[in-house]
């Protein structure tokens, strides 16, 4: 009996406004070919199936696509929902994908009894069993908004995480006491290296769940979330398989992989390195470095690698910025496409937040006046900065409309 590992697919994902679905559709090809080749009789896939909770037509049609190509193998799929997927999407064909060995757990069910799946050998006889555990969202732990203090409430989500995994736990030993039982789950453990393609979890990441929580009855733990490969110190064996692609610019080092399970040889899983498909490149310098660094680049045959390029000066020059700016849309070269651009001074001009943060409170400023200091620690262009802006403008309306209402 041979489980596979896997998380965070993140389909419909864009790179920069860069579509990702040829790297997904490649992904998933391999992946094919390695259950084939390794004789996997268990595919987990522990959430963040989607990027986005309302994916477009194209990114469900590639869902399904996959999930066909994966049933032309005598393969058993169990695949759970993340805080970027929708429970109700997901939920939806449950019943459909059932019948085709496919088990969809997007949202914790009423039941917590639905989310444990006994798994049978080629003989039918029971091998182990599965407690397909989803992300946990505030409305499934329960008294989690309980306490006065922010502190209070921290701890009674990690007190409501930990409650879960133990009934879980308790309804796999009371039901197949005889059978080894593995936990999937997407959350953040406590001291894991994040990337910056991850959302906060929880009420941030500052609700990091201690893994040694999670208790010594499961055999294995497959943990989604964290896009960086990883091992969680725990009780148990305790991995995030990753991402299996390069979701962001910080992941371009990361060795994208997948988990392969035996437990005739135990329970510590085999890394099974995935292909690169395309390249992340960061290239960094004056603009005469740039400009030589990016001729410098060598042709290749894979998908056409993504750069995100950083001007790196002294001294503020607002020539400097125009040259860039110049370069980028002057950049041509067949196999590389410049997705992202920004300067950086070292002897940057002080922004307003800057001037002021001595002589003023945060009381007295108004809450656009707050979000643009923000903005301005950091190196925005102008239209990005123009669009996060006007995002938050939206955002406060909303908050303002709200509060009219209710009063």
């Amino acid at each position: 009996m041979k489980i596979l590992h896997t998380a965070d697919w993140h389909i419909g994902k864009k790179l920069h406004k860069h579509d990702l679905s040829k790297d997904f559709e490649l992904f998933i090809h391999w992946l094919s070919g390695t259950i084939e080749k390794e004789k996997v009789d268990v595919l987990l896939v522990s959430g963040d199936v989607f990027d986005l909770a309302n994916p477009s037509s194209e990114g469900r049609k590639q869902y399904y696509k996959a999930l066909m190509e994966l049933r032309k193998l005598d393969c058993k799929i169990i695949l759970t929902g993340g805080n970027h997927d929708s429970p109700g999407m997901l939920d939806a064909p449950r019943e459909i994908l059932r019948e085709l060995d496919m088990h969809v757990i997007g949202g914790l069910p009423e039941n917590l009894e639905d989310v444990i799946i006994p798994i049978t050998d080629k003989d039918g006889k029971p091998a182990l069993v599965i407690a397909a555990l989803p992300y946990l969202r505030d409305s499934d732990l329960r008294g989690a908004k309980d306490g006065y203090t922010y502190d209070d409430r921290l701890e009674a989500i990690r007190r409501g995480i930990q409650g879960i995994f133990a009934q879980a736990a308790d309804i796999c030993q009371k039901q197949y006491p005889a059978l080894p039982a593995l936990a999937m789950g997407h959350l953040f453990a406590a001291g894991s290296e994040t990337s910056e393609s991850e959302r906060d979890i929880q009420i941030g990441n500052q609700a990091a769940f201690n893994a040694l929580q999670f208790g010594e009855y499961f055999s294995y733990i497959a943990l989604g979330h964290i896009h960086k490969p990883q091992k969680v110190s725990a009780a148990v064996p305790t991995y995030y398989s990753g991402s299996p692609l390069q979701l962001s610019f910080s992941e371009r080092k990361d060795n994208k992989r997948v988990l392969l399970i035996d437990p005739e040889n135990g329970w510590i899983p085999e890394s099974i390195p995935v292909p690169s498909f395309r390249k992340l490149l960061k290239i960094s310098g004056t603009v005469e470095e740039l400009h030589f660094k990016l001729d410098a680049l060598e042709t290749h045959q894979n998908l056409d690698s993504l750069i995100e390029v950083e001007l790196k000066e002294e001294n503020y020059d607002a020539t400097k910025i125009y040259l860039l700016d110049e370069l980028v849309t002057n950049f041509k070269t067949p196999g590389f496409e410049i997705v992202k651009h920004r300067a950086t001074f070292k002897n940057q001009v002080k922004s307003a937040g800057d001037l002021y943060k001595n002589s003023q409170q945060l009381e007295d400023l108004k809450p656009k006046e707050v979000f643009s200091k923000l903005v301005d620690e950091h190196q925005y262009d102008q239209e990005t900065r123009n669009e996060l802006l006007a995002a938050f403008d939206e955002l406060l309306e909303e908050v303002e409309n709200s509060e009219t209402e209710e009063k």
